[in-house]
């Protein structure tokens, strides 16, 4: 007889197990998926308590948990955003027909918030609609700490205005803020770009832009320094941030719009009257096909522009990367009136502050 020995226990007993763990690793990663779900909601309800008890208005449709099985979304249709009159004339509104925020495993320190469909902006008593393929921004979470830092982008943005529709190819926003800045420490740093920038088409019988409707790029890089003072009223606490040493630095614009391309620099704040003033400089380049068209658009008169015509030679060098004329001329903003080389170009409408 041959002696046979019984089949091993062994594969059965190891595939139990691996299904007994695959299941406890299920299981586990859904407790962990319901409690970022859990947070992210809380997270939300905090946020819309501290606004309203700021005295904002908050409403939107009962929030929709999703995202399984690698993130955590919250889904809130009909969001409406209002701030308080006081801090602008007619008060300031967000409608957004849909936001999205998201965390993702494994960054849970990062926020992600995504507006898709249509939203409408409101300014005083002037609206934009807006919408875009891709409107969506990231924000670092630390606990028990408002977020400081958001990254913004946009890709086709559309923007209705009430002279017509702006659309920018893509758009890029940064922002990172400071609650304890003090004097010369910046309370807010900005940093914007945005390229093929198609501006509305003129009404009838309106002159279109000088320089075209499309600029090619466009990016500014600014700073608010000194402290930023707490209060509901915009003017006693712009007053206050002026008599703090309060200043907003350009640190740079640049444009490139037809032909023309630019570079600016200032330093701003408000005079005794709340209105804006400041100094700083412009580099030019493409100077002299910007003042043909400007005399062709019947904005620079004859005499003007021959004049300009027999200066600017005098005024441009070559620009030490291209090579092309530029020309540096330093810019004032007093008493509402805007000069380039102490000529007086354009005077500003006065800023008028909520219950001043």
């Amino acid at each position: 007889m041959i002696d046979r020995k019984p089949p091993s226990r062994l594969p059965g007993r190891l595939l139990l197990l691996g299904l007994i763990a695959l299941l406890a690793l299920g299981a586990g990663h859904t407790l962990l998926w319901r409690a970022m779900a859990e947070q992210l909601e809380a997270g939300w309800q905090a946020w819309v308590s501290l606004r309203r008890a700021q005295g904002w208005r908050v409403e939107h449709a009962p929030p929709t948990r999703g995202g399984w099985p690698l993130s955590a979304t919250l889904t809130l249709d009909r969001v409406r955003l209002e701030g308080a009159a006081a801090t602008l004339p007619g008060g300031a509104a967000l409608a957004a027909e849909r936001v999205v925020l998201r965390v993702t495993l494994p960054w849970l320190d990062r926020l992600h918030v995504s507006l898709p469909g249509q939203q409408r902006l409101r300014l005083g008593a002037t609206e934009y609609p807006f919408t875009a393929d891709t409107l969506a921004a990231v924000v670092p979470l630390e606990p028990d700490t408002p977020p400081s830092a958001a990254e913004v982008t946009a890709e086709r943005l559309r923007i209705g205005t009430p002279a017509g529709g702006i659309e920018l190819r893509s758009a890029a926003l940064s922002a990172q803020g400071s609650n304890s800045a003090t004097e010369q420490e910046s309370a807010l740093a900005l940093t914007f770009s945005a390229t093929d920038i198609e501006l509305p088409a003129p009404a009838p019988g309106t002159p279109a832009p000088v320089f075209g409707r499309r600029i090619a790029a466009l990016a500014a890089d600014l700073s608010v320094t000194g402290p930023l003072p707490p209060g509901r009223a915009p003017a006693a606490r712009a007053a206050a941030w002026r008599d703090g040493g309060g200043t907003v630095e350009l640190r740079a614009l640049d444009i490139s719009w037809g032909p023309v391309g630019a570079a600016a620099a200032a330093t701003l704040t408000f005079d005794e009257a709340l209105q804006p003033m400041g100094a700083g400089t412009l580099r030019l380049t493409g100077a002299g096909a910007a003042l043909e068209a400007l005399s062709a658009a019947g904005l620079v008169g004859s005499r003007a522009a021959l004049t300009a015509r027999s200066v600017l030679p005098l005024l441009s060098r070559p620009n030490d990367e291209t090579g092309a004329p530029e020309i540096e001329v330093p810019v004032t903003l007093e008493d509402r009136m805007l000069t380039f080389a102490r000529i007086p170009v354009l005077r500003l409408d006065p800023l008028h502050w909520p219950g001043r």
